[in-house]
């Protein structure tokens, strides 16, 4: 990779291909895509381009690549570990796909829809319910990520108990390569053995290996039922518990199953404007959310029965039904609001790790214990996906302790949720990826002939190198 900062030459074609609104050079437009949204990382480059087309983007990455100039691919700038900040050379050149954010097509008979990387999460969500649909995708940040940017990392989310990872709700890809060919792979079949399926190289790739510019998605039939429950039970094997308990009566009708602790609740009531809980007081909470496209499907009687069964065993504590719309979506903003909570409480260190889900009250007892042996008076808020093994095993600073000194632990914490997770047999990153933060983690985790092949296939389609460089691979 070149030392030397960016040719003005290069510069000069860029602008000319460009123009004003695809090339941003001035320091007050730059800004916002240099930080993440943690600000963990902030970083440099000379300029930030924003192709209004594949035919711009395949051009400018050609001009880039004649240049060996790297790139850094930027969707909604939401990633959790840094996987879309430029590094502090100033020689990375930020790519936004925003402009490219048109839905091509939607067929409601192939329940396919197509949509380009651009397109945010919430409006494909929009656009698929428009067409009498449902794409299941959603996560906290779905007002601003985006479909580009939620396959390049495969975010999971509240929803993959039922539906899956973004991998899962892919059927094709468009991809501009590492030398400005495009490649289209924009196919809406469910079933396509042609050798090897390209699709799922770049599904979780980071931008390591070109830019996903559009995608066939899958879409699903639109729930004519829904039923929200926030329980409280009385720890973490409960909440186990009542998971198999909902799960066994009827499987398909789960469409997320969350765990919170009483500290991340309360957080929420403290901080967020409005955040009021109806069940205030317990260590541990379930939030349960059924769905289903039958007519009468009998939601509500079967969460009833659950309920009352898992009351009379004493594994839930109290519990509260959604009576409405506003009242679900008030639910849900107790489990969704977790992460902005944890910010305004202090510093706060993630750790994004999945482990079996049988294991999972064994993660939570233990890596909270662990964290309070490292550093008395660590506050354990672990929250997210217990449906499917997920949980954020974030730690709070002690209170009254310098944020700046805690976040200067923050390798020493994940080192230590980390061991106690590989001992469950889990992993140290189920759905906000590698990115930056995590890369050293990879030899140790993924080394000898995993990695290996990691890398070769880098050298064999980035052979320069200059995509998203620093990011995934160490």
């Amino acid at each position: 990779m070149p030392d030397q900062p960016m040719p003005s030459s290069l510069l000069d074609r860029l602008s000319a291909l460009l123009g004003p609104r695809g090339l941003l050079t001035d320091p007050a437009d730059l800004a916002p895509h240099l930080s993440d949204w943690r600000n963990l990382y902030r970083g440099s480059t000379p300029c930030v381009i924003r192709p209004g087309s594949v035919a711009e983007l395949a051009e400018a990455v050609r001009l880039c690549a004649a240049a060996g100039a790297p790139l850094v691919p930027q969707g909604g700038n939401t990633s959790m570990v840094g996987g879309a900040t430029p590094d502090e050379s100033g020689r990375q050149v930020v790519v936004s796909l925003a402009r490219l954010n048109r839905v091509r097509d939607i067929d409601p008979l192939d329940m396919t829809m197509t949509a380009e990387a651009g397109v945010v999460l919430k409006a494909a969500q929009d656009a698929a319910a428009e067409a009498g649909c449902l794409f299941p995708l959603s996560l906290g940040a779905e007002g601003t990520a985006t479909v580009g940017g939620v396959l390049s990392t495969n975010a999971g989310g509240n929803t993959t108990v039922r539906y899956g990872n973004a991998r899962e709700l892919m059927l094709g890809l468009e991809v501009v390569l590492p030398d400005g060919q495009v490649w289209n792979g924009l196919r809406r079949l469910r079933k396509d053995n042609t050798g090897y399926a390209l699709r799922h190289l770049f599904v979780g790739a980071e931008g390591t290996l070109g830019f996903i510019t559009a995608a066939v998605l899958r879409l699903f039939p639109r729930p004519r039922e829904t039923e929200v429950a926030l329980c409280a039970v009385r720890d973490e094997d409960a909440a186990l518990a009542l998971f198999r308990r909902v799960r066994d009566r009827d499987e398909g009708a789960v469409r997320a199953f969350e765990y919170m602790s009483g500290a991340g609740v309360g957080f929420y009531a403290r901080h967020i404007e409005g955040g009021t809980v109806p069940l205030p007081g317990y260590d541990h909470y379930v939030l349960v959310d059924l769905a289903s496209s039958r007519p009468e499907a009998g939601l509500r009687p079967l969460l009833e029965a659950v309920l009352e069964e898992a009351l009379e065993a004493g594994e839930v504590l109290d519990a509260t039904i959604g009576e409405s719309e506003a009242q679900r979506h008030a639910l849900w903003r107790i489990r969704e609001e977790h992460p902005e909570a944890q910010k305004r409480e202090g510093a706060s260190v993630k750790n994004d790790v999945s482990v079996p889900v049988s294991k999972v009250p064994e993660l939570i007892r233990r890596a909270s214990e662990a964290c309070r042996r490292l550093i008395p008076g660590t506050r354990p808020v672990p929250f997210g996906h217990l449906g499917d093994g997920n949980i954020h095993m974030n730690l709070e600073q002690p209170e009254g302790m310098d944020p700046a000194a805690f976040l200067a632990r923050s390798h020493d914490i994940m080192d230590t949720v980390n061991a106690v997770v590989r001992d469950l047999g889990g992993s140290f990153s189920a759905e906000h990826g590698i990115g930056r933060l995590k890369t050293d983690m990879m030899p140790d985790w993924r080394g000898g002939a995993e990695l290996d092949l990691m890398r070769r296939i880098k050298a064999a389609v980035d052979p320069q190198g200059l995509m998203n460089p620093g990011k995934v691979l160490p």
